[in-house]
This record gives C-alpha cells, structure tokens and sequence, in this order.
C-alpha cells in the first residue's frame, strides 16, 4: 500500500513518466479531452457521473504530488473571471494563473508536452487547468 495521496494507478505511471516542463490537463466534464488534447498523452477518465470527481478534487491531489511551475486557465472571451479560479488559487497559492482564450487553452493543450489529460464530471463552466511540472530541487 502505498502511503501518498495519490493512488490512482495510471496517473502514477503517466506522472512518473513525465519531468519537467511536461504538462497535465485537468478538465471539467465538458472539454473535449478526445479531440483537444495531445493525442500521445496519458488520458484518464475519473468522470464518474456529473459532479464526481471536480477539477479541484482532482488539482488538490495532483497538486500535492508535483511541482507546479505554471498553471494555464481558460478564461471567456467577456473577460469575466470565473469562480473556479479562486479555488485554484486556494490550492495553488504559489502559482499566478496565466489565463488564455478558449482556442488558446485548446492549442496548448494538444502541444507535444501534455503528458496526462485527466477527464472531471465538474459541472462547473471554464474550469480547466494546464499545469506545468516544475523542477524537484536537491534537499
């Protein structure tokens, strides 16, 4: 038995694959993962049924496993911020969100370095995070 927080098996594998600079997408239940991530990334579906698991259940998890160097979010084009990013500011209290346009955030998150896509049953709008791992450094 393991004693980390994480103990999803594949998220495991894809995150011990991965270094730094690599990328994980955690997304709410309506982004597209199939078509609008890297299609080579690990993807893992933990959309359960709508509300099971959240983007923040999952980010507080991830977060508590890697560095995180940055963390991109989608934003509407009204430029209104959605609620959700005071949550990843919550759990990601060293970290600026970089927002970017939904066809931006698309963009990025089929690039080559989207290691693990990780599909949510958040119900919430716009609450998408890409993470940038970052760099474990010599005690």
């Amino acid at each position: 038995m393991l004693k980390s927080r994480l103990l999803h098996p594949e998220i495991l594998q894809a995150l011990g694959e991965a270094g730094h600079g690599a990328q994980v997408l955690i997304a709410d239940g309506n982004y597209p993962l199939a078509t609008r991530s890297n299609p080579d990334a690990h993807r893992v579906y933990l959309n359960l049924a709508p509300g099971q698991l959240t983007v923040t259940d999952v980010l507080d998890v991830i977060a508590d496993a890697i560095p995180v160097e940055a963390a991109y979010v989608m934003g509407p084009d009204d430029g209104t911020e959605p609620s959700i990013y005071a949550d990843f500011r919550e759990l990601l209290p060293e970290t600026e969100l970089e927002r970017l346009g939904r066809f931006e955030f698309y963009d990025m998150a089929r690039g080559p370095d989207t290691a693990l896509a990780i599909a949510t049953g958040e119900q919430r709008i716009y609450a998408n995070i890409l993470l940038t791992i970052g760099v474990v450094m010599p005690e």
